[in-house]
């Protein structure tokens, strides 16, 4: 699947640009994309649950806020209720029923948990409960990091969470410092296995890195740390320059990046 997570990943980019006025709104809008397609592991096309369910997570972050949501099962758009999470200033984290609950408070959008099963991972998980599959094996997130006109750099990400995962089970997407983090430095968003990057701090690693190395060489050393205690993944990031940065100890990871200047997409 290189070529639509190619496609996908450099849509997104080019979504999240179009909304640069506003950091928030760049990282909202691009994850929001990536949640409608279903190439990805976030909202329609995620992974299946033990259960057969799909259950999601996502986060936005900024230096001003943060807000995130755990274990949905109906909203269609994870990461844009996080986003009225972020700009709530009762709660931070919102779980479950009473996530749905805010959702539908707001007006958003509820739908059938069928709606985000997709015939590629109906097949998935028939294969892997017959085959007694082990979680560890495979995971997927998908994030944004933008720096706006203003010098505000946001994260957004959101996530089905691994294959065959246990029910109710939340990895490091959701949660501060681990799966996304901002800084004065930059802002960084993880994908991988989330149980290692929980432990390490993955996103905040590579924000406190950039105060004294480039992006790229902070994404690299953090990475190492990763694998060094036996977890993987990868990590895309900004610092508060402009300049990017990603890293990966996985067989693949699809990124992209745009700017005035620049844009790419690849694997």
């Amino acid at each position: 699947m290189h070529e639509s997570h190619i496609k996908g990943c450099m849509k997104a980019a080019e979504i999240g640009f179009e909304y640069l006025d506003d950091a928030i709104e760049a990282v909202v809008e691009a994850v929001a994309y990536m949640e409608d397609d279903e190439t990805f592991d976030a909202g329609r096309g995620s992974f299946l649950n033990e259960d057969g369910d799909v259950e999601m997570d996502a986060m936005v972050y900024s230096m001003d806020n943060f807000g995130s949501i755990l274990g949905v099962k109906h909203v269609r758009n994870p990461v844009r209720l996080a986003y009225e999470v972020y700009k709530s200033k009762d709660f931070s984290i919102l779980v479950a029923d009473g996530a749905e609950k805010f959702a539908e408070e707001k007006g958003m959008e509820l739908v059938n948990n069928d709606y985000f099963k997709v015939t590629r991972e109906i097949e998935r998980w028939k294969k892997l409960k017959k085959a007694g599959f082990k979680p560890i094996e495979a995971f997927s997130t998908v994030g944004a990091v933008a720096l706006d006109r203003d010098g505000k750099i946001a994260v957004a990400l959101s996530t089905g969470g691994t294959p065959f995962k246990k029910a109710g089970r939340v990895g490091d997407t959701p949660i501060p410092a681990a799966g996304g983090f901002v800084s004065r430095n930059g802002g960084a968003a993880a994908t991988g296995y989330g149980e290692a990057i929980l432990r390490y701090l993955l996103a905040k690693r590579v924000c406190d890195e950039m105060s004294s190395f480039s992006p790229e060489i902070a994404a690299r050393k953090c990475i190492d740390g990763l694998k060094s205690m036996g977890g993987y993944g990868g990590v895309i990031c900004l610092n508060n320059k402009g300049e990017y940065g990603y890293a990966y100890n996985t067989k693949y990871m699809a990124v992209a990046f745009k700017s005035k200047e620049e844009k790419f997409s690849r694997i």
